[in-house]
């Protein structure tokens, strides 16, 4: 009975929001619209009184074949807000109110950020996509460290760390005290790392998709050890010999898994349909959606499953969450789906995972992870 209460509630939102609240929206320009929420996501997230409310319109009861334990970490469903979205680590209050079983914040670099210049957000509707170009916006990782510094969460908290968007971080040597300056300051703060090596708006590129470069950041890093798990990022534009040079790096060292993937910088997509796309900038949603399927099937094949797989790249649904968990990927990230179809999209996904788990006959969620990889 709960459950239809729920599907129904999340049916009306999801019908207003696409309908009605989307098309507002989108009528104002994207960063700003971000801004926005952010800001609301804070008040929201401020107190008791409308942390219960927030729940109480998205949330939905624990599915326990969606629960998990993940390198000791328990996740009460697969579902993560992907970095890029809270980049200061503003939302930890109000994101599990809105069901995820998981966050990721950041990037978070060395030092101060204040990113490229705008505009540096765009939506392209038609193909249910986002440019980004941001430019590792965020406040450094001294200033969001000591924001966080001693608090309890009530999710997994994820802690992606890249390094400063400047000139002064191009040389490798540079670029590898960034990522360790910030890893640093979280070493006692959330429940596991992301390295990001694959943030396509940087000054100097990506740099540590190179193997021997990768190999020297992870040696400088294995000097202050730390029993979380730590997951490298990585685009979907590699080759297949770049992705062999990482599996084989992240043997040799501290790594427990890939976030499968990053935005794409390829225009030439046939996902991409709206007649203008700006030249800055990645691309999220359904634009990256098979490249990043295609790159977590490679992974979990080569690897034999040994390494965890975060899926991340066009979800708009469980579905989409679900095909990429049957080619090896144990937790999903997503951020642009939410904006498309609505926050009420965590519950509805939670909600039709757990059915199609049990109608394929699965009775733990962790039973399907790369089924459909030989």
């Amino acid at each position: 009975m709960l459950k239809s209460l729920i599907k129904i509630r999340n049916s009306i939102f999801g019908f207003f929001y696409r309908n009605v609240f989307k098309k507002i929206f989108f009528l104002f320009d994207a960063e700003n619209v971000h801004d926005f929420f952010t800001v609301t996501g804070k008040i929201l997230g401020s107190n008791f009184i409308t942390r219960g409310l927030t729940c109480f319109f998205f949330n939905n009861p624990d599915q326990k074949i969606l629960n998990q334990k993940i390198h000791g970490i328990h996740f009460k469903n697969p579902f993560g807000l992907s970095a890029g979205f809270d980049k200061n680590a503003e939302l930890t209050k109000i994101i599990p109110e809105v069901g995820f079983g998981f966050e990721e914040i950041g990037s978070i670099t060395g030092e101060y950020c204040t990113g490229n210049a705008k505009p540096r957000l765009w939506r392209l509707i038609k193909s249910q996509a986002l440019v980004v170009y941001y430019g590792l916006k965020n406040d450094g990782c001294e200033k969001i460290s000591a924001r966080l510094k001693d608090r309890k969460f009530k999710i997994p908290i994820g802690v992606n760390v890249a390094k400063t968007n400047c000139k002064n971080t191009t040389t490798t040597e540079e670029g590898i005290a960034d990522y360790v300056k910030a890893y640093r300051h979280f070493l006692h703060i959330g429940d596991y790392f992301t390295i990001n090596i694959s943030c396509p708006n940087t000054f100097g590129g990506e740099p540590f998709h190179d193997g021997e470069k990768l190999d020297k950041l992870f040696t400088a890093l294995g000097k202050y050890p730390t029993k979380k798990p730590i997951f490298i990022k990585i685009s979907p534009d590699l080759s297949d010999s770049q992705i062999d040079d990482i599996i084989k790096i992240s043997k040799k060292h501290h790594v427990s898994g890939f976030i499968c993937t990053n935005l794409t910088k390829k225009r030439e997509n046939l996902k991409i349909v709206d007649e203008k796309v700006p030249t800055n900038g990645g691309i999220s949603g359904k634009a990256v959606e098979d490249l990043a399927n295609k790159m977590i099937a490679n992974i979990y094949k080569k690897t034999k499953g040994k390494f965890t797989i975060i899926g991340c790249g066009g979800v708009f649904s469980a579905a989409d969450a679900y095909k990429k968990i049957r080619l090896g990927a144990s937790l999903i990230e997503l951020i642009t789906g939410m904006i498309f179809q609505g926050p009420q999209l965590i519950s509805e996904m939670n909600l039709e995972l757990a059915e199609l788990l049990k109608k394929d006959g699965f009775k733990n969620i962790q039973e399907a992870i790369g089924i459909d990889i030989n």
